[in-house]
């Protein structure tokens, strides 16, 4: 079914043994052994009803999958392209693709696809089982930044996402056992709040003075395809599967009508490239960093990452700068190199205030995370430390500048209709952004949409304006009032923890 590194892949066939019995070590069902069949060359079961009712609550096949790579962080999965191919599989992921999404090279849309969907489904797997399915290249497209420049985004063809979705199902039943806990980037269960309320709880509850800003330097343009399968044939031996990622790799990218191939990197915007960008850092950063923290260390030491955004918090000066030097030489033997203006090491933390007062140097630098700028601040009530979270002032700006845009673009629409859109638009800020102590953040953005929306008006208006008493009973009406949405880190990660 699943052998260790260096055994051979030949399929062991169990002695039989009684049905009644219970799982056994390796997690394989009793059902399988007991048939005394095996199934072909390393398959799981891949039913996922039992055949009599008194086996109803038996787990699915990709449960089955999750224990057998919980039970033994070694195992070598040799068959899993079969739950890939799996109709039920590819219909779950392709009703979770976004309906509206921008079409790839193949302009196939969400709805089209859908006409017919289960004779397209039955050839997709076909193809997959038979390895005759073909990925196609990534029309690239380019997206502007808070910051003024332009971020590569990959367009993919609506079957490779749905290849790719049913993939990342597949294999997150075995990474999510792998991944550390301090990894909160594209996971199930996990958002990026999860990792805002995990660093502000490590920078209150632990012995943390220095903070070190980790920024690597296009990671998702530099990450090596050679390092990447080396990795993901760590716990992959299913060469189909493997075979499957590479396609997906180096299958290129469209820009401007020509088709360019790439030794490196994944495209941002598929489905499959944060799990596989998970891999890449679990491996080159994650375990590395467990281990350093636990061996290399003389303090505290708290690490917090995003995918490829990743803060450090050090209790020891002399740790963080030695860190930082050992780990531009372990990137460098992956490829990859930390951002030289970027990264930033900063004095950050409850004696922070006072040690740079007493010195003459000012209030202690801040930093960015995840769309929010960390500050050293004082509770009005007590004076204790703590940490304030404030929207970025580049993203605020940022997206008051696509407001105005598309009110001037909608400024001839119906007042409901533009209304409803601001509404979500505001909703959506607030429910992000709505952490404790950043009311005056979301009061200032609710002002500035008001205000923008209030100019758009009387740019139509016949009058040249729009009477404010007129504009608050519409404000009232459409935009929601400022509220946080979210609790204090401390209480939220409690419960969770």
């Amino acid at each position: 079914m699943m052998n260790e590194p260096g055994k051979s892949d030949r399929p062991v066939i169990p002695e039989k043994s009684s049905n009644k019995a219970g799982p056994v070590a390796s997690q394989q069902p009793v059902a399988e052994g007991a048939e005394g069949r095996g199934l072909a060359k390393g398959n799981l079961l891949e039913q996922n009803a039992s055949r009599t009712p008194s086996r109803s609550n038996a787990p699915s096949a990709l449960e089955r999958v999750r224990q057998a790579a919980k039970g033994d962080k070694k195992l070598r999965f040799t068959a899993l392209l079969h739950h890939i191919y799996n109709l039920e599989t590819l219909r779950k992921a392709y009703f979770s693709l976004r309906r509206e999404a921008a079409p790839g090279v193949d302009g196939e849309t969400w709805r089209h696809y859908g006409e017919g969907l289960e004779v397209k489904l039955q050839d997709l797997s076909e193809r997959l089982k038979r390895g005759a399915y073909r990925a196609k290249p990534v029309r690239r497209v380019y997206i502007p930044k808070a910051d003024g420049r332009q971020r590569p985004l990959g367009v993919t063809a609506l079957e490779d996402k749905i290849v790719q979705r049913a993939a990342v199902e597949v294999l997150n039943a075995i990474y999510e056992t792998d991944f550390l806990g301090f990894s909160y980037g594209f996971r199930p269960g996990r958002s990026p709040h999860h990792a805002l309320d995990a660093l502000s709880t490590g920078l209150l509850t632990r012995k943390v003075n220095w903070v070190l800003d980790l920024d690597i330097k296009g990671f998702f343009d530099g990450l090596s395809h050679t390092w990447l399968i080396k990795f993901v044939e760590h716990r992959i031996a299913d060469r189909r599967v493997v075979r499957l990622i590479q396609k997906w790799l180096n299958a290129g990218v469209l820009e401007d009508g020509k088709h360019l191939w790439v030794e490196n990197g994944t495209p941002q915007g598929g489905s499959a490239s944060p799990l596989l960008a998970n891999i890449y850092l679990h491996y080159v950063f994650d375990l590395w960093v467990q281990v350093w923290r636990r061996k290399r260390a003389h303090g505290d030491v708290i690490v917090v990452r995003f995918a490829d955004d990743i803060v450090l918090g050090f209790q020891v000066r002399s740790d963080a700068e030695r860190f930082r030097e050992e780990l531009t030489e372990r990137f460098r033997k992956f490829q990859l190199e930390l951002h030289p203006e970027k990264t930033r090491l900063l004095e950050f933390g409850p004696f922070a205030i006072n040690n740079r007062r007493r010195r003459g140097e000012g209030k202690p630098e801040t930093f960015n995370f995840l769309g929010f700028t960390h500050i050293c601040a004082r509770k009005r009530s007590n004076g204790m430390f703590t940490v304030l979270r404030q929207t970025m002032r580049k993203r605020l700006q940022a997206k008051l500048s696509e407001v105005k845009t598309e009110l001037w673009r909608r400024m001839h629409l119906p007042v409901p209709e533009v209304g409803q859109w601001l509404r979500s638009v505001v909703m959506g800020h607030f429910r992000y952004y709505g952490v404790p102590m950043n009311g005056r953040a979301l009061a200032t953005f609710r002002f500035q949409v008001s205000r923008l929306w209030h100019r758009a008006l009387s740019r139509r208006s016949q009058t040249g304006r729009v009477r404010w008493d007129r504009m608050g009973r519409l404000l009232h009406a459409w935009l929601p009032p400022v509220r946080i949405y979210h609790p204090y880190p401390l209480r939220r990660m409690g419960v969770t923890t």
